[in-house]
């Protein structure tokens, strides 16, 4: 049986293999066609991998690669009955794994939709500046609040737009200041309950409702807050900052995960790396070119 199987797997080579690249090797067009084929399939399955990263469908994945493997290796060795189960299975289990990982597969396709091309012409010029400056606006906030144990829930919008979430809310559309945020997570004011969103360098909306995480994702000792902070930052790429009111400690939500009990520094590192470094990369490249056009006049 073992002497069969290379048998069949030697002709495959000489019949299909070989043949395959000798015709590749007469016609160069089709070699480059090829190359730009595989190319674009590896960055593509890159992309997607990168994205499935250390959330829940990161092992199904794996599982569903030794799947496909066993109904190419079933075709391959002649072997219909598995072959027939499996593939029957893969037909139909593709709809299944579109409603498991439903959230997932939408938050992949929104980040796909996102506005990063325009940012990658320069069109986001000048935001850098203000969304930095607007953040030093809100660790100050944070950080009162954190010193009076005040609980408080922001949301900070990035390319994945939110605005289901916004409108659950009342909307303010204002400046960003220390003094608002502080002032709308009082005690006993309307708009305490809830959670604020930051979107377009503004402070959009308040009382906003948040999707809560299931209670496997977090601790049992966090609250509602932390459990909405997490909720969204896996339905989309927002980043939540939760000031617990028992403890007065400062928690981000980021990507389904929370870094707790964050000080001033590293609170600042955390939001001014993924809310500026990482989303206005253009900026530095455009100030790499004016630091090389300057030095060469």
């Amino acid at each position: 049986m073992i002497n069969n199987f290379f048998i069949k797997l030697n002709e495959i080579y000489q019949n299909r293999v070989i043949g395959y690249w000798d015709t590749l090797y007469q016609n160069p067009i089709k070699l480059i066609m090829l190359i730009l084929d595989i190319s674009i399939v590896l960055f593509i399955a890159y992309k997607l991998l990168k994205l499935l990263k250390n959330t829940r469908a990161w092992q199904l994945l794996k599982g569903i690669m030794l799947l496909i493997i066993i109904t190419w290796l079933s075709s391959l060795l002649g072997l219909n009955i598995l072959n027939y189960i499996l593939t029957s299975f893969m037909t139909y289990g593709v709809i299944i794994l579109i409603v498991i990982f439903q959230p997932e597969l939408r938050r992949a396709l929104e980040q796909l939709g996102t506005s990063k091309l325009t940012k990658f012409f320069g069109i986001d010029k000048d935001l850098a500046t203000k969304t930095k400056e607007n953040i030093y606006k809100i660790v100050i906030a944070i950080l009162e609040l954190s010193k009076n144990k005040t609980g408080a829930l922001i949301v900070i919008e990035r390319d994945i737009k939110i605005k289901d979430i916004i409108n659950t809310g009342i909307l303010i559309k204002g400046e960003i200041s220390p003094q608002l945020l502080v002032n709308i997570f009082e005690p006993k004011t309307p708009l305490h309950d809830g959670a604020v969103v930051i979107s377009e360098n503004q402070i959009m909306s308040a009382a906003c409702m948040l999707p809560l995480a299931s209670d496997r994702d977090i601790a049992k000792e966090l609250g509602t807050r932390h459990r909405a902070g997490i909720g969204i930052s896996k339905e989309s790429d927002a980043i939540a900052i939760i000031v617990s009111e028992e403890t007065g400690k400062i928690s981000i939500a980021k990507d389904g995960t929370l870094i707790a009990d964050l000080k001033e520094d590293s609170l600042k590192k955390i939001l001014i790396k993924n809310i500026v470094t990482d989303r206005f990369v253009t900026n530095k490249k455009e100030h790499k070119i004016k630091l090389w056009k300057s030095k060469n006049k």
